[in-house]
């Protein structure tokens, strides 16, 4: 595997805009001019795991973490630290075509509430099968609820399974569709984001292309992770046309924002959900400045970790405010020292195809 990786623009990277100011004491008669400092201070989730895709045990010094936007000179990282207990919106997706891990599910996720320590973490819950259903919306990860929401949000599904292709099922929402409106849901929530998709990898007629759903959850700043009993990547064995794109499509989908793939069956199910928890908290919170001269549209972001060359790096896609011009041209603003933050390069990235 390559040690970086992925795209990042609108100038999708989200930073945190700081103002540090101090307003005139109400006791002056004159008034006193208001210095305005402007720290444009740029955080990028990352899942980092070695080739093998196991957990990397050793925690990874910050000045090994090296960036590149539009491939412009690598610049070392302002700082990096473990994610640990930040919160976590974490929506769960689950798709009844996946119906060998539909009947082990419900203890699977009321399971994940141990993994999830922080109090401000929260779990929504939908369920796509003739439609999508969500039961729980933005709650504390607590086991005996969390069972209680798959349960109900599995149950119009299950009944209706049968049905999704006949005429009365009305309008069935697909993967790609259903994917779009939880990031939808989840950019409004503040906390490092996450959609958790259970599926057999396949979507069956969405409105909207799976690559729009990418760059969607990219502006959102939403990371999302697949769990599928199939292969999601290129087989030797030929297969339908379609079906070989979704498998691909669900990887790139996955990858490109800051996740993976994950395999599993109806015995190891639970364990692969605490695993994909468990990356959460290992993934490192990426911090650098702005780009002095950054400007709109998608850019490219790799990063890469000194003598980590064969490792599994994944960055959350991401979206930075342009400064604002008044701001800018206002005399009484301290800009960032352009020495100090990334150049940005002259090799913009292609649009994909749908």
């Amino acid at each position: 595997m390559k040690s970086w990786l992925w795209r990042v623009g609108l100038l999708t990277i989200s930073g945190t805009l700081r103002l540090v100011a101090q307003t005139q004491s109400p006791s002056q008669e004159t008034p006193i001019p208001t210095l305005h400092v402007y720290t444009d201070l740029v955080q990028v989730p990352t899942l980092v795991l070695e080739a093998n895709l196991n957990q990397i045990k050793t925690p990874i010094a910050e000045k090994r973490f090296s960036i590149s936007i539009d491939s412009g000179p690598w610049f070392q990282v302002t700082h990096a630290r473990l994610e640990g207990n930040d919160p976590i919106a974490l929506s769960i997706l689950l798709d009844n075509s996946a119906t060998d891990l539909m009947p082990k599910i419900s203890d699977a996720i009321a399971a994940l509430a141990p993994s999830m320590p922080s109090d401000r973490d929260s779990i929504s819950v939908y369920a796509m099968g003739c439609g999508l259903t969500r039961s729980l919306n933005n709650v504390p990860p607590e086991s005996a609820e969390l069972r209680l929401g798959v349960d109900a949000a599995l149950r119009p599904g299950m009944i209706r399974q049968r049905d999704r292709n006949a005429t009365n099922c009305g309008r069935p929402v697909h993967l790609w569709d259903a994917l779009g409106f939880i990031i939808s849901e989840l950019h409004k929530l503040p906390a490092r984001r996450v959609i958790l998709v259970v599926t057999d990898g396949h979507d069956r007629g969405s409105v909207r292309s799976w690559d729009e759903v990418r760059r969607y959850a990219q502006v959102r700043g939403v990371a999302i992770f697949g769990i599928t009993e199939k292969p999601v990547v290129a087989s030797t064995v030929q297969a339908p046309a379609v079906r070989q794109r979704d498998e691909n499509a669900l990887q790139s989908i996955c990858e490109l924002r800051g996740g993976m793939v994950m395999m599993t069956n109806s015995a190891t199910v639970q364990e692969t959900l605490e695993r994909s928890i468990a990356m959460l908290r290992a993934r490192y919170i990426v911090e650098f400045p702005r780009p002095a001269k950054s400007t709109s549209g998608e850019h490219d972001m790799r990063i890469k970790i000194a003598g980590g060359e064969d490792d599994f790096i994944r960055p959350t896609g991401i979206t930075i405010p342009l400064p604002d011009p008044a701001s800018l041209a206002d005399p009484m603003t301290v800009r960032s020292d352009p020495s100090h933050t990334p150049e940005q390069g002259q090799h913009r990235i292609l649009k994909n195809s749908k």
